[in-house]
């Protein structure tokens, strides 16, 4: 049933003239139809320099939103609308304007993970691989970063700068202990760790090596044969396509993001079917929103992206 689905989908994209881009988290039925399979910041990147005028964002809504500031004049539609992320939703636009008011002058650095609203209240974005970068090349002994605190507590190490961090995070990255990965590493000695910031602290700092899941498909280059992932699981998928050489652990089995998986291979063949569930983004917001993504990219348009 699947592999009709799949050609069903294959062959109405291209009838259609419409380009499919798929989160590395996504299932492995929904990136295997993908026409592009990446970074959610990489992905909006690329669409805006793509042909094609409808994009079927394969992600949570802030990804789809992202690539709708990044490339207004295409339609972007998401298969799941209700596909969203408990990280973005621990911060408002409301709550980050309080901030700012009771820290004035201090430049705010927001995470690409993050609502169109929140991003238009910001100074800079950031990715996950840029985000010391991007804090450092701000000219302030200040900043204020949100709201991935795990995130910020790795930056911080990378950085003088004082980081006031908003209390958020990854609910899928915080559920990962140090204890699994140790369990793990005393079964497979040589293993090496690999890690997303958005980790907690220990678990950041046992591992091996830390980054994002586009540095991770560098993996291939990496020592030995065996990996522990440090991420959602969706990512074992294009790590065993580029690199089957090596065997790829899960450090947890809860490494999984129920919203990710709202996105069925089934809602893909509907949302090009329909072109329903068409993702907006109020123009005056997204005029606001798109300062800090220029900006950071004016620190460095060289730069990995989350």
């Amino acid at each position: 049933m699947t592999a009709d689905i799949s050609e069903q989908i294959l062959n109405l994209k291209r009838e259609k003239g419409v380009v499919i881009l798929a989160h590395n988290y996504q299932r492995s039925e929904v990136q295997d139809v993908a026409d592009i399979v990446g970074d959610s910041f990489e992905l909006a990147l690329k669409a805006k320099k793509l042909e094609q005028n409808t994009v079927v964002f394969c992600g949570v809504h802030f990804m789809a939103e992202s690539c709708k500031i990044l490339a207004p004049e295409k339609t972007v539609l998401l298969p799941a609308i209700d596909a969203g992320c408990p990280l973005a939703d621990t911060i408002t636009a409301e709550g980050l304007r309080q901030l700012k008011a009771e820290n004035p002058g201090i430049p705010v650095v927001t995470y690409i993970n993050s609502s169109a609203a929140v991003k238009a209240e910001s100074d800079y974005c950031c990715t996950s691989s840029n985000a010391a970068r991007v804090v450092n090349a701000i000219d302030s002994d200040t900043v204020i970063f949100a709201p991935d605190a795990n995130l910020g507590s790795f930056v911080q190490q990378h950085t003088r700068k004082k980081m006031l961090l908003w209390d958020g995070y990854c609910i899928v990255h915080q559920r990962v202990l140090m204890e699994e990965i140790l369990q793990i590493k005393a079964v497979h000695e040589d293993a090496l760790v690999i890690a997303h910031p958005e980790c907690q602290p220990d678990v950041v700092g046992i591992a091996d090596v830390v980054c994002s899941t586009s540095r991770m498909i560098e993996a291939r280059n990496a020592p030995g044969n065996i990996v522990i992932i440090v991420t959602e699981e969706g990512m074992l998928h294009p790590l065993k396509k580029a690199v089957p050489n090596k065997q790829f652990i899960l450090a947890s089995p809860k490494l999984v993001c129920r919203n990710m998986k709202k996105i069925t291979i089934d809602k893909v063949l509907k949302a090009l079917e329909t072109g329903k569930n068409a993702v907006k983004v109020d123009p005056a917001i997204a005029k606001r929103a798109l300062i800090p993504l220029e900006r950071m990219l004016e620190i460095g348009s060289d730069i990995a992206v989350n």
